[in-house]
């Protein structure tokens, strides 16, 4: 009898031998391990440090119209490894090099009855596992339809996440702390009013999405290279605590339109046991291709101001004229027309901007609402809404270009869409030729209001493709583009590093329509920025609003030292200073960080890190031996303590330390700071409150012999 049982057990483990493939990650931590279940349906696991991150959960994509979609009834007719182990430089970033260090297997799966093969990719890092579906060339599997990728992602338990709902058009939420079990009675209180959103679940959130379970792991959500494929939100079956990816649709429904050969992007899964490494993982860009871009001599990380706060804030208007109420573009006579008196993009306001850039050290002036048709540019489905080239008549382009120039600053174009996408590829080489003859490097486009044509949204496959085709367009003329209201990013600006900015969430703009919440800015590196950096506009000084706009009555949920800290912990190599120059001078002291800050790094280290409640992060300037620290803070004071072992052993440092102030609160004393100088070396250490809603920035500067 025990013989026979041994056989039967035998048996069972060479037969799960056979449908299983193991794979680890380099330092061993992470095991993920491939299975095929009885039905031929493809599935994995993944393990950290001998705890289940990912149970059991299934792989593969449902067709439509098609009697057999790629679901199951697989057989494994191949499997391959490989080791990979590279370094590469960013051309900017926050940090000089990274490792791209990996283990891999492809799992070739034929499906029986159709004769039809698909590949399942795995990459195991260090930092976690990126997996993708490729389509190779085949006879029986040409062109076909996705009706639904399915791919799952099977939580251990009811784990706290920190997430914001589902929505094909819009990413600008506040987040919310729940435990997964909650998101279903949460939803409708967590969606705030937006120019145009569309929501698909009571239980969809979106990507990049955090989440920590109840033995101290934290995981993260993600894809990586979203390039001719739908954004991916992910669905929870909140009775079995499963994601399952949903794509984004088209008007039709469908969810993406392949033709082999092709692979989707990558599924990510971060995880840690220590926030701080969610923070540092480099995974989604090493999981996108190298940079296409053979000379990026003409890519430059840079801080700017603008005229922007004060439209945003009321106190400006982006049109020329409250006459029209109707444009035609080439012609409505703006000539003619009476100014608003409220026109922020007028030539002695700019000039205003460009003189205190040159004097603060800032290399750009972005300016909105420059170009003819603000009148009349949203809510009626226009499709010829902007040409991106004619100025109203106070807006002299090219006596501005060279006024700037004489200044030694760079000026920023706008490009507002309006959602009429087809009008702005129509128009984009003339626009970008006209940027590069007036001497624009950079352009902001945005994508405010619902996509037109009528019916598609912003994150399908349509628009997806739509975005990588301006970021290429524009590096054929060497510009640079910071996108507005597209879709968050996955790690391309690896691939094309003129991607230097995106905003993608709920950005600083949102305090002026109502406020965010205090703790907003500690979670967004945990989410929004594991894709890639992020136009946050941070740098506001005057935090009510109605002491310049009388009509708005918002409050900027943050300190000022708060706001400083933003210019390390959010990462960006575009970094503005949105406040109005008045402002700025009303407290020069706290200003002296904006423009002491580096936007390119050599080295970072998160020396702090919770979602939702802190983030205290050291980075070092690029060609120079100086740090500068930020910390934010969530809604309860704390005490942040930090060790200067990260400095250079031997030296000795100025630290200039921007903090609140003993009686500071984002809400009724945000404007409490304190400025102090210490000497330190990589033996100091250091104990700093952190007010709510507050933190504290701190520059440190190597003392000349």
């Amino acid at each position: 009898m025990k013989h026979l049982l041994y056989t039967v057990l035998l048996f069972f483990l060479v037969l799960h031998h056979v449908n299983a493939q193991q794979l680890k990650s380099p330092n061993g931590k992470f095991t993920m391990e491939f299975t095929l279940l009885k039905d031929g349906t493809p599935s994995y696991n993944l393990n950290y440090k001998d705890k289940v991150v990912v149970k059991s959960s299934k792989l593969g994509l449902e067709l439509k119209n098609d009697k057999k979609s790629l679901l199951n009834d697989f057989a494994v007719i191949d499997t391959k490894t490989a080791s990979f182990d590279e370094t590469w430089k960013p051309v900017w970033g926050e940090v000089e090099s990274i490792q791209n260090k990996y283990n891999e297997l492809a799992v070739t799966l034929n499906q029986k009855e159709t004769d039809r093969q698909i590949i399942i990719r795995f990459r195991l890092f260090n930092d976690g596992l990126g997996f993708r579906y490729e389509f190779p060339t085949q006879k029986n599997l040409v062109y076909f339809v996705i009706k639904e990728e399915r791919t799952q992602f099977a939580m251990t338990g009811d784990h706290t996440a920190y997430w914001i709902p589902g929505d094909y058009d819009t990413q600008e939420y506040d987040y919310t702390t729940s435990k997964l079990s909650e998101i279903r009675g949460l939803t409708e209180k967590a969606k705030t009013e937006n120019l145009s959103q569309t929501s698909f679940s009571p239980t969809g959130v979106q990507t990049s999405l955090m989440l920590k379970t109840n033995d101290g792991l934290y995981i993260n959500l993600h894809e990586a290279a979203l390039i001719n494929y739908s954004c991916m939100h992910l669905n929870l079956d909140d009775k079995n605590m499963v994601f399952e990816s949903w794509l984004t649709p088209d008007e039709k429904g469908d969810k993406g339109y392949i033709q082999a050969p092709t692979h989707s992007p990558w599924r990510t899964i971060i995880v840690s046991d220590d926030a701080r490494e969610i923070l540092a993982s480099k995974m989604t860009l090493n999981l996108n291709d190298p940079c296409k871009i053979e000379d990026t001599s003409w890519i430059k990380p840079i801080k700017y101001v603008g005229v922007w706060w004060e439209m945003i804030s009321g106190k400006s208007s982006w049109s020329y004229t409250d006459e029209f109420p109707s444009v035609q573009l080439g012609v409505t006579d703006f000539s003619k027309a009476k100014p608003n008196g409220t026109h922020g993009a007028n030539n002695e306001n700019v000039k205003k901007y460009i003189d205190f850039a040159a004097a603060n050290g800032f290399g750009g002036v972005l300016v909105e609402g420059w170009n003819e048709g603000w009148e009349d540019w949203f809510g009626h489905y226009k499709d010829y809404v902007f040409d991106f080239v004619t100025p109203y008549p106070d807006f002299d382009v090219k006596g501005l270009h060279e006024y700037a120039k004489s200044k030694g600053v760079k000026m920023i174009m706008h490009h507002e869409t309006s959602g009429s996408v087809r009008n702005y590829e129509r128009h984009m080489d003339q626009a970008y030729q006209f940027m590069k003859d007036n001497g624009y490097d950079a352009v902001k486009s945005g994508y405010v209001g619902s996509i037109i044509s009528n019916g598609d949204n912003h994150y399908n496959q349509f628009m997806i493709n739509h975005y990588q085709y301006a970021i290429e367009k524009a590096a054929e003329y060497k510009i640079m583009v910071n996108a507005h209201e597209a879709v968050r990013p996955t790690g391309i600006c690896r691939t094309y590093p003129n991607l230097i900015g995106n905003e993608a969430a709920r950005g600083t703009e949102y305090q002026a329509f109502g406020g965010s919440k205090p703790n907003h800015v500690t979670l967004l590196p945990f989410t929004r920025l594991i894709g890639g950096p992020m136009d946050y506009t941070p740098g506001i000084f005057e935090m009510d609003l109605s002491k310049f706009s009388p009509n708005n009555k918002s409050h900027v949920n943050s300190t000022i030292a708060n706001q400083l800290a933003l210019y390390v912990t959010l990462y960006s190599p575009l970094q503005m200073a949105a406040d109005f120059p008045e402002h700025y001078n009303k407290f020069p002291d706290a200003f002296q960080f904006i423009k002491d800050v580096a936007v390119d790094w050599s080295e970072s280290n998160y020396l702090e890190a919770e979602p939702g409640q802190y983030i205290t992060v050291a980075r070092k300037a690029k060609g120079a031996n100086n740090w500068f620290i930020g910390n934010v803070n969530g809604y309860e004071p704390r005490s942040s303590n930090i060790n200067f072992a990260f400095l250079e052993k031997g030296k000795k440092y100025t630290a200039t330390i921007y903090a609140d102030g003993k009686d500071a609160d984002y809400k009724t004393n945000p404007q409490a700071y304190t400025v102090r100088k210490i000497q330190v070396t990589n033996t100091s250490k250091l104990s700093q409150l952190s007010a709510a809603g507050g933190g504290y920035a701190i520059s440190i500067i190597e003392n000349k012999k």
